[in-house]
């Protein structure tokens, strides 16, 4: 299912390395956060961060505890496919060749560079 998922948003794939240090980013994110909230989601940005690695063909280890994977799914597949359709109907609203796909916090610029 989560491989099916990864397919409809379609992002790029990368090499393994940046697969590490996209994890690498999102991890220190998560351990930096104390809301209850706020972690629920950056647990989430790892989670997605680690499944979409799997999706691009690579091994990674996931970081943390396995309970911690499960719990971060929902909240993932509600903020990603979100970010998703809000990016695809803005792009189409704005006359855009192709589907916009973005999932990134538009804060986080650095991330989408």
């Amino acid at each position: 299912m989560l491989n099916k998922w990864h397919d409809w948003l379609g992002m790029t794939k990368f090499d393994k390395s940046w697969h590490e240090n996209d994890m690498a980013d999102e991890l220190r994110e998560f351990e930096e956060e104390h809301s209850t909230i706020k972690k629920w989601s950056e647990l989430s940005d790892v989670v997605y961060t680690y499944t979409r690695a799997q999706w691009s063909g690579h091994e990674l280890s996931f970081p943390l505890k396995k309970w911690q994977f499960y719990l971060g799914i929902p909240y993932m597949y509600l903020k990603y496919t979100g970010r998703f359709l809000f990016y695809r109907h803005a792009g189409k609203k704005v006359g855009a060749n192709k589907i916009i796909r973005c999932v990134r916090n538009p804060q986080k610029l650095y991330k989408i560079e």
